[in-house]
């Protein structure tokens, strides 16, 4: 009876390891960012509701996520199993950086999650409020240093955004652009910079343990659970929110962009998932299909007039 019961497991875990599909994620950023997260993430939800039966995780770096795309686009053509992180900083940055690879050349999947920016400074910085740092930009705007991610990605444009809500030239502001969440934190907690932006969910533990202050978020309301302002609330017309997809890689078939898509979907749709959000606060935007490839194309444009208009594009 124990030999037969062996038997089955062994038979049932070749036969699932016959069906899941063994993926690898690529994060085109440092470790401790948003897509390393949103990466990584994916990784334990696939594996604990048994979408695939090994997931791995591969960190390249640079250029707004614009190397590991170059990368993936090049290496993974007609490969089922390969997916890459992308989202609205990769759009940014593909426009900036004139990379010569773009999202249309992989096999966008779906958006997968949303988040709202935040703006926080060291605890024991002067500037206690918002309106604090918003007046010290208009005195002197160079003077003001900002940490966020790669240049031309949501971060940028969100400081663009509020300097010219501020009344402030856009192409004044100081920003210094780094290629992953830890390395900007870094910065910010070692007083290297005036203030941070991001999403929330890279500062919310520091903020928590109260070695950042919090200003501000980038929502259109008051986020629950969340103790701080909008930037509407200090005057200044700016909602932004980042999002987040998933790629396939070019040259798919139908059925093979069928099968991965349908993995994403059960992934989106999971207790795992949806925890991990909650945990995140993460907003869950999932969107695919025709209806993803509609809104990204409109997303395209309208980032490239907002670049154009701060001045990040010509």
């Amino acid at each position: 009876m124990k030999q037969f019961l062996i038997a089955s497991i062994l038979a049932g875990a070749v036969a699932f390891s016959a069906n899941a599909a063994d993926y690898t994620i690529i994060a085109p950023a440092n470790p401790g960012g948003g897509w390393d997260q949103t990466a990584r993430s994916m990784q334990t939800s696939m594996q604990q509701e048994s979408i695939s039966g090994n997931v791995q995780v591969q960190n390249v770096p640079g250029a707004g996520g614009t190397i590991g795309l170059a990368q993936f686009a090049s290496q993974s053509k007609g490969n089922p199993n390969a997916l890459i992180v992308g989202g609205y900083v990769m759009v940014g940055a593909i426009l900036t950086n004139k990379s010569p690879v773009s999202l249309k050349d992989v096999t966008p999947i779906a958006r997968l999650t949303g988040e709202y920016e935040a703006v926080v400074v060291p605890a024991e910085s002067p500037l206690k409020t918002m309106g604090d740092l918003i007046e010290a930009l208009k005195k002197d705007p160079g003077a003001v240093s900002w940490a966020g991610g790669s240049a031309g990605g949501t971060d940028h444009i969100a400081v663009g955004l509020l300097a010219k809500a501020a009344g402030v030239d856009p192409t004044k502001i100081n920003y210094i652009a780094y290629s992953g969440g830890g390395e900007a934190l870094a910065a910010i907690l070692g007083n290297q910079v005036t203030a941070g932006i991001s999403g929330y969910g890279e500062f919310e533990s520091q903020v928590k343990s109260g070695t950042l202050r919090l200003l501000a978020v980038s929502s259109g309301e008051r986020i629950a659970g969340i103790d701080a302002p909008t930037f509407k609330e200090g005057g200044l017309d700016v909602v932004v929110q980042n999002w987040r997809m998933v790629a396939a890689a070019p040259g798919l078939t139908d059925e093979q962009k069928a099968a991965v898509s349908a993995d994403v979907e059960k992934l989106a749709k999971s207790a795992s998932w949806q925890e991990t959000l909650k945990t995140k606060g993460w907003q869950d935007t999932y969107l695919a299909g025709p209806a993803f490839e509609e809104q990204l194309a409109k997303d395209v444009s309208a980032t490239e007039s907002i670049l154009k208009e701060i001045g990040l594009v010509q």
